[in-house]
């Protein structure tokens, strides 16, 4: 059972951390989508069909960026150790749009799940935008932030050793 009041789960379709959040909610039947750049632009080449995201009307990145900021309650953005390239700009773009945003480190070895489940709760996250590095930037961002996603929806399985 997740966490229920995260309906939907949205990111930008790229490699590493929007991937892994796109793949856990199709995993744990979670509703999905968010915005990608036209073409279906990911570095890797056009993201599949199944995933559930609408094309914007150019292929930049930061017009994705907005709008999945714009279409959700909140942003988690994940990063390791430094905020790089897009986290950069989504971490700014949540700031002037004074929309609510939580940053995790994923290399501390923190109780984050908790401080994010109480974020959900206080914000009120019904749709929930999921940001971070590319894979190409950060290689092991995707198992991290998939590791990070089941700590945060299903704790009571995942904090007993």
């Amino acid at each position: 059972m997740h966490l229920a009041q995260v309906d939907k789960i949205i990111s930008g379709g790229q490699t590493g951390a929007d991937l892994a959040a796109l793949d856990f909610a199709l995993a744990h039947k979670i509703a999905h989508g968010g915005w990608i750049p036209k073409g279906r632009r990911t570095e890797n080449g056009p993201l599949p069909k199944k995933y559930n995201l609408i094309e914007t009307s150019t292929p930049f990145y930061p017009e994705r960026t907005e709008k999945n900021i714009l279409a959700s309650d909140g942003t988690i953005i994940f990063y390791w150790n430094e905020f790089i390239g897009g986290s950069l700009l989504t971490r700014a773009i949540a700031l002037k749009q004074k929309r609510a945003a939580l940053s995790i480190d994923l290399e501390k070895e923190t109780d984050y799940a908790t401080e994010a489940r109480l974020w959900l709760k206080t914000e009120k996250i019904k749709v929930l935008n999921i940001a971070g590095p590319r894979l190409s930037r950060v290689p092991q961002i995707y198992a991290a932030v998939t590791r990070a996603l089941e700590k945060i929806f299903f704790n009571a399985v995942h904090e007993k050793k």
